[in-house]
């Protein structure tokens, strides 16, 4: 019987070995654990100071890049409509200095044009001419088929008409006659 009294007694002596190693390492695993425990309180405080405020501080950033956002598509709308009207300018502009062109074209053809007949000999008038339409006398049948026949000559013929007349116009004697 001593037997089992004797197991028992060395039973309970390992387990108490046992729990007393373990205990012994387990106290400084305990005192980090606490020190943590205190860091993790104090970084839970320092969080509950600090995000509200930070939050806060984003939450403005966002409403102000908002606020700037649409400062800028207001801007870019501007700006374009500055270029639509700036085109707009441009087209008028190139379409004036085409109406202008055409018109100093208009004003040069007309002036070259005057300048010639200003500076033309003036040919010798004929009386028929001089008369007014009213004065002149109507035509007779046989000179209405004459003028329709010359109408309808093709203009080699009318040229091989003239061939043969080589008498060059003396303007100075026919003006001289008229005074």
């Amino acid at each position: 019987m001593i037997e089992p009294l004797f197991w028992l007694g060395l039973s309970l002596l390992l387990v108490a070995t046992s729990l007393t190693a373990v205990l012994v390492a387990a106290i400084p695993a305990l005192q980090e654990l606490a020190r943590a425990a205190r860091s993790a309180e104090k970084l839970f405080d320092t969080l509950s100071r600090e995000l509200p405020p930070t939050l806060d501080a984003i939450r403005i950033t966002g409403l102000e890049i908002t606020d700037l956002s649409d400062d800028v598509s207001q801007g870019v709308k501007s700006a374009s409509k500055v270029v639509k009207q700036v085109d707009q300018s441009l087209d008028t502009a190139r379409k004036q200095a085409q109406n202008l062109q055409v018109g100093t074209r208009s004003i040069v053809v007309g002036v070259k044009a005057a300048w010639r007949n200003f500076t033309r000999q003036k040919p010798t008038r004929r009386i028929s001419d001089r008369l007014a339409s009213n004065e002149k006398p109507p035509l007779t049948l046989r000179e209405r088929e004459v003028f329709r026949q010359e109408d309808r000559r093709i203009k080699p013929e009318a040229y091989r008409a003239n061939e043969g007349y080589n008498d060059p116009a003396n303007w100075e004697t026919d003006f001289d006659d008229e005074d």
